[in-house]
């Protein structure tokens, strides 16, 4: 029995039992310090905008949506940074060499430029829009909870009487 229990007279000395605190959480600038910027779900993201550790609210949104979510955002006491997305890539074809006595094929036309697109995000890293939605703790300047249909752009005026469920 002496070889299950170990010196401390217990399992506490098993190394998958309990193992050192090290091995869970490295300290910081170690070798084994991999620590990354990514969220428990996808409903909470954050990274860095211009620089500024940000929780992200929006990506890929339209200059529209930009033009929408920034000043509500504001009104309701957030720092919103917005950061132009980054293209998606596109691998060019690969061109065949022309073989000789054949014409010359020419080079299709560029692709049209993608729309432009922006991420949006808010200094305070604890935002997430999921709940600030449901749990009604937005405003517009009304004075009006904003409601799903009102942040989705379906309704120009948050009709915050009707439950979201009833409609």
């Amino acid at each position: 029995m002496e070889y299950m229990f170990g010196e401390l007279g217990g399992l506490a000395s098993h190394p998958t039992i309990n193992p050192k605190p090290e091995t869970i959480y490295p300290k910081p600038g170690t070798p084994n310090n991999k620590q990354k910027n990514m969220a428990i779900n996808k409903n909470h993201l954050f990274e860095d905008l211009d620089g500024v550790k940000c929780a992200v609210v929006e990506t890929m949104a339209s200059p529209a949506r930009v033009d929408f979510l920034k000043p509500l955002l504001e009104y309701n006491g957030y720092t919103v940074v917005v950061v132009p997305s980054p293209s998606p890539k596109v691998a060019p074809k690969p061109s065949a060499a022309p073989v000789e006595g054949e014409a010359a094929v020419p080079a299709p036309p560029p692709a049209p430029e993608p729309p432009a697109t922006f991420t949006i995000g808010v200094t305070n890293v604890m935002f997430n829009a999921t709940n600030a939605i449901f749990g009604r703790f937005l405003t517009v300047p009304g004075g009006h909870v904003v409601t799903l249909a009102y942040w989705n752009q379906k309704e120009t005026v948050p009709h915050d009487d009707v439950p979201y469920y009833e409609k």
